[in-house]
């Protein structure tokens, strides 16, 4: 069965670059009939918040991004400890003391060389006396020994990748302090979870690297990795400043819709056009990894604008029944004012100022050379009840009286009526300005 996971660290709230991997691991699963698992990378105590693993459940809840499995790596400390333990027996698995001020000048030394800044492996070289006496003065950190091979993969998205394992440093699983890193816990559940498949940045290239000796090493079967391409700002800047004005609740609370969200990401960076979508479903139906590519990707939050305003423009009155209830919409009026006001909403919450400008009216914008005009076309406004045909029988008599036509005609109106330049179509809002006003049918 194909099983895929997202593991976000509860450290922070999530952002459009946590959705891409979220989304893409989503969609493999589904599309497969798999299994999607949420795991929280929360083994550090010290940043990990419970607001934030809570912050993460609500996002994916918000775009529909189910999980059939929720699981918390602190609950599994135990079988990382047994991990490590089976590494030190096979002799993959060793001691370190340098701090890390030693391991800078270490680094500094060997730049300074010419030569790449890769751990040296000195405390292999030391006497159980030796450690001993370290032990005494300071925790030592655990290193998993390379096999110092070429590490290769096909990779879903990167095409054939080969790493010389000899230029990289043995990778530290488990900190003097006792934590265990990523880099090992992650191994350890993806063989416990059974993961077929990883989709992740391609800033973890070289960790897929060394993870797969880390499987191999553990007895376990290495999944299928691919790497997707980092997101950039619009203009190729790097978008790690501005993540944190790209979190999810905030483009939430910005009133940006999730399919319009997911629509994008879902193809963005791939050789296919961005397509808004209806559903999750569809997203589905039309995905597929191989359409993606290596290079950086432009990310511009403006994208999502037009995207939400068709979303919520294709809306039914019955999906917006909460939204205008909460606003105040009679429910009699509800209909003909969705229908009016629909392809004016950037989002849902400009139905709210439709609706106040329908209920309370606006202060009429008339420019002085208008004022005349104006004045004399109100006084030709039909009495009584208005409907959708007021607005043409009004217009008409107006311009037979003032011989005014196109522009100069209805933009005076629609500004002394609505104080606005632009908005609905004025046939289906000048009825529901009266009614609103003088109370509903």
């Amino acid at each position: 069965m194909t099983t895929t996971r997202f593991a976000p660290s509860p450290t922070g709230y999530l952002h459009v670059g946590n959705l891409r991997t979220a989304l893409f691991n989503y969609l493999i699963a589904r599309k497969a009939g798999g299994q999607f698992i949420l795991r929280l990378d929360d083994t550090d105590p010290e940043r990990s918040k419970p607001e934030y693993a809570n912050a993460i459940q609500e996002d994916l809840e918000w775009l529909g991004l189910t999980w059939d499995r929720l699981e918390k790596q602190s609950a599994r400390l135990d079988r990382y400890q047994a991990a490590a333990d089976r590494l030190r027996g096979a002799g993959r698995f060793y001691e370190c003391f340098e701090t890390p001020v030693e391991l800078d000048l270490k680094r500094k030394k060997q730049l300074n060389m010419g030569k790449p800044p890769v751990y040296d492996r000195s405390a292999l070289a030391l006497s159980d006396a030796s450690r001993a006496l370290m032990r005494k003065e300071r925790a030592g950190h655990w290193r998993f020994l390379l096999d110092q091979t070429r590490i290769e993969w096909v990779d879903g998205i990167l095409g054939q990748i080969s790493i010389d394992a000899a230029s990289v440093s043995d990778p530290v699983l488990i900190r003097g302090d006792g934590q265990v890193l990523y880099t090992l816990a992650s191994v350890v559940d993806d063989i416990e979870m059974g993961v077929t498949h990883v989709v992740r940045g391609a800033d973890h290239v070289t960790n897929t690297a060394t993870q797969i000796q880390i499987i191999e090493a553990l007895g376990g079967k290495v999944p299928a990795f691919a790497h997707h391409s980092l997101l950039t700002g619009p203009e190729g800047e790097a978008l790690s400043k501005r993540l944190g004005t790209l979190a999810l609740r905030d483009l939430r609370a910005e009133g940006i819709e999730p399919m319009a969200l997911l629509s994008l990401m879902a193809r963005l960076g791939s050789s296919q056009p961005v397509e808004l979508r209806g559903s999750l479903a569809e997203l589905i139906e039309g995905f597929d990894l191989a359409d993606f590519g290596a290079a950086p990707t432009k990310f511009d939050v403006e994208d999502l604008k037009p995207l939400t305003a068709r979303t919520v423009a294709a809306l039914g009155v019955d999906d917006m029944a909460e939204d205008m209830a909460k606003a105040g919409v009679p429910d009699d009026l509800a209909a003909d004012f969705w229908q009016a006001v629909r392809e004016n909403c950037v989002t849902r919450a400009d139905m709210a100022d439709w609706w106040a400008l329908c209920r309370d009216g606006a202060e009429p914008v008339i420019a002085p050379e208008d004022a005349e005009f104006v004045a004399e076309a109100l006084r030709l406004l039909p009495k009584g009840q208005l409907d959708q045909n007021t607005w043409a029988t009004w217009t008409n008599a107006v311009k037979q009286a003032s011989g005014r036509k196109g522009k100069a005609l209805f933009m005076p109106l629609r500004l002394a009526l609505t104080g606005r330049p632009h908005g609905p179509d004025m046939s289906k809002l000048l009825p529901l300005l009266s009614k609103a006003k003088n109370g509903s049918r």
